[in-house]
């Protein structure tokens, strides 16, 4: 068998992978201890009887473990994965988990070894043997019935519409928090709503609530007179001099005699009188201690109260340009708010997209969430939906994550009416592929000089090596062991590794492995080549998977 297998692209995903790996030692801590052992309960069952397939693993409390999930241990079928159970010895958890297998076709099987994760670390375990025995029926004693009539059955529901109500839910509940705590209008409280008022109305308000106190009735001279003296001066500092919070009385009341004179503000020497000798008592009671008499304070509210209205009226009315002026400055404060929610919003969803990455890898391991982030295609080959069918004739019935793709294959005109050849391949993007080829070649009965079933198993085998060398492959190192299908067919197993080129100029080489499962009779030679990228364990089970499904239905006379 001919077969030509195309290695573009291969370095850059291998470059990806390598960078990948690296980063994950830098996150993941340190694995100081990890034991790993397989068990079963029985190696002997009948047709249909469950057995428990048993995965201890001892590890230190820090690391996070993944088992195998899904149709892992063909050909058994996996009906039921438990619980896993825990137990925390000092430093240390023991963790126990059980799958519960069974198989309805009678003979020997093999459950193929399992990958355990342990904190982005590979385990593999032993694979195991298991018997299955055909049930006994003594039909003198066993009613027999008609067969009953085929019944349509609805192939179960995809449980996709799980995911997308999962992602809908953890969405809801991101944009539901960013809205509660960024977008939504919050209430003002009393503070707030009083800032936002004018100043006019703020003096006011605050005069309001001055007579609302008791300062006065229990003689709290010190107190009233600040907060009648702050409410105009707050007034003043925003309406007409911008330091008159800060200043003295004396410094203030010339500033304003400034501002008269000089016809910024229509406020006589009268009103400005007023407020001086508001201002200076109001200096005696918090300095000097003096305690005016009751009526007086009054008296002095009312004043203030008046000068407030004065010093209004007295102000120049603002112009368009003030106008338009104090327009644009709120619109850049509201530009402004908004800029600072959307980054808010923006950073709030980062952190929290953060936080589930960082949480999901510490539960499953770093590569394997940026693999199921970035829908990395041999994870996808591995996770998906498989394929069990017959190649050829004698079939070949294997479990592939693909339906294989008859090929034609070129024959010499002089070898036409000897021979017959099927071909079936699959490939992934040059990272994978699956070639099963037959050969039939229509010996003549009274043929001697036929070569012999296991000079055309070599044959084959030397043949595709030639192959792998003449598309570019080199440093090929390879060894052959005895191979026996789960039906008890036996072949030759030839696997091993290469360098390949990644580009047509062969100058760039990058590491692959192949295994060739070959089997013979007299006039039949099959073989199944599979090539993988070397060094991406989602690769390693899918072949693991593959070559567990093998099975060789031999041909009928």
């Amino acid at each position: 068998m001919n077969t030509k297998i195309n290695y573009n692209r291969l370095g850059t995903i291998k470059t990806i992978s390598i960078g990948l790996i690296a980063f994950t030692f830098l996150l993941l801590p340190f694995i100081s201890f990890s034991q790993v052992k397989a068990t079963i309960d029985s190696t002997s069952i009948k047709i249909g009887q469950q057995i428990t397939y048993k995965i201890e693993v001892e590890t230190d409390t820090v690391n996070s473990v993944v088992f195998p999930v899904g149709q892992t241990f063909m050909p058994l079928e996996m009906i039921e994965a438990y619980k896993t159970d825990t137990t925390k010895q000092q430093a240390k958890y023991k963790l126990i988990k059980k799958y519960g297998l069974t198989q309805f076709d009678s003979g020997q099987y093999v459950i193929p070894k399992q990958k355990i994760i342990i904190a982005g670390k590979q385990y593999i375990t032993d694979s195991l043997l298991v018997k299955v025995n055909n049930i006994v029926v003594d039909t003198t004693k066993q009613k027999l019935y008609n067969i009953k009539p085929m019944i349509a059955v609805e192939k179960p529901a995809s449980d996709w519409w799980k995911y997308v109500l999962l992602a809908l839910v953890i969405v809801s509940l991101i944009g539901f928090l960013i809205y509660w705590f960024v977008w939504r209008k919050k209430p003002l409280t009393e503070e707030e709503q009083i800032a936002l008022l004018p100043p006019y109305d703020r003096a006011k308000l605050a005069l309001q609530k001055l007579d609302e106190s008791n300062y006065l009735a229990y003689d709290k001279y010190k107190e009233y007179y600040s907060e009648l003296t702050l409410a105009i001066r707050k007034y003043l500092d925003e309406k007409v001099y911008d330091r008159a919070l800060e200043s003295t009385t004396d410094e203030l009341i010339t500033r304003l005699e400034v501002l008269s004179d000089g016809n910024q503000i229509e406020l006589t020497k009268d009103h400005i009188k007023k407020i001086e000798s508001v201002l200076k008592r109001a200096d005696l009671v918090k300095f000097a201690k003096s305690a005016p008499d009751v009526e007086l304070a009054k008296i002095d509210r009312t004043v203030i109260d008046q000068e407030i209205d004065y010093v209004k009226e007295a102000l120049p009315e603002a112009s368009e340009e003030e106008k338009l002026l104090d327009l644009e400055y709120k619109k850049q404060q509201e530009k402004k708010e908004f800029r600072q929610k959307i980054w808010v919003t923006i950073a709030a969803i980062i952190f929290m997209l953060g936080l589930t990455f960082a949480a999901f890898s510490y539960r499953y391991g770093f590569n394997y969430v940026v693999d199921t982030i970035f829908q990395k295609d041999t994870k996808q080959l591995l996770e998906g939906v498989w394929v069990d069918s017959d190649y050829g004739f004698p079939p070949i019935t294997i479990s592939t994550p693909e339906v294989l793709k008859r090929e034609e294959v070129a024959i010499p005109d002089d070898l036409i009416d000897k021979i017959k050849i099927s071909s079936f391949k699959y490939e992934l993007e040059d990272k994978f592929t699956v070639d099963i080829t037959s050969t039939v070649v229509k010996s003549s009965p009274d043929q001697e000089d036929a070569p012999s079933p296991e000079t055309n198993v070599l044959k084959a085998i030397e043949d595709n090596l030639k192959a792998i060398e003449a598309d570019g492959g080199r440093n090929i190192i390879s060894n052959k062991d005895k191979f026996k299908t789960p039906n008890g067919a036996e072949g030759v197993k030839t696997s091993g590794t290469f360098d390949y080129p990644i580009d047509d100029d062969k100058e760039d080489y990058v590491n692959g492995q192949f295994v060739i499962l070959s089997f013979a009779n007299k006039d039949v030679t099959q073989q199944i080549l599979i090539t993988y990228l070397k060094d991406d364990i989602y690769l390693d089970q899918v072949v693991e998977r593959v070559l567990a499904s093998v099975e060789l239905n031999q041909k009928e006379d």
